[in-house]
């Protein structure tokens, strides 16, 4: 299966440059491996939204999947508490 590409929106973006750069880098480590595998093991599809998120710890990674075009959209990394927001 071909990799998928990763697509980081600049909300995530901005999100990740908050945090503390230990868990920036283990985050940006999980995002990575979407890559490979779109619909880990523990991913959840959200309700009212084309969207998808996986947890690590106390943060959530919030995406889409594009299988057409092989492509990931990271939209919104963060805690619990603060990433269900609507926008």
């Amino acid at each position: 299966m071909p990799d998928y590409q990763i697509f980081i929106s600049k909300t995530a973006q901005k999100q990740l440059d908050k945090l503390p750069d230990p868990i920036t880098e283990k985050l940006i480590t999980y995002i990575w491996q979407l890559s490979k595998n779109p619909r880990p093991s523990g991913y959840k599809k959200l309700k009212g939204r084309e969207a998808y998120r996986i947890r690590k710890g106390d943060y959530r990674i919030i995406y889409e999947i594009i299988d057409k075009l092989l492509v990931i959209d990271i939209i919104a990394v963060g805690q619990r508490q603060h990433i269900y927001k609507k926008r």
